[in-house]
């Protein structure tokens, strides 16, 4: 497990693409710049889908990392 401090979970099981996306689009939005997001997802989508978001988005994804079934991000709002 990585160890970034969250400052936000944003827990998206069991949600089928699209929402990981529009949720966690709504998620950094409620949070300061330079704080982080941990997302996780059972799609497996989200694998390609969260890392695409950040670099459209211009956030920085520090981390990616699966357990099991769940795809963890910790995604930082740099704008």
């Amino acid at each position: 497990m990585t160890a970034i401090a969250a400052d936000a979970v944003l827990d998206c099981t069991g949600m089928p693409c699209p929402m990981p996306i529009l949720k966690s689009r709504k998620a950094i939005d409620a949070i300061r710049v330079g704080q982080v997001l941990k997302v996780i997802s059972t799609d497996p989508g989200a694998a390609s889908d969260i890392p695409a978001w950040t670099e459209k988005t211009g956030h920085q994804l520090l981390a990616s990392e699966q357990e099991g079934d769940r795809y963890i991000f910790y995604v930082k709002k740099t704008k």
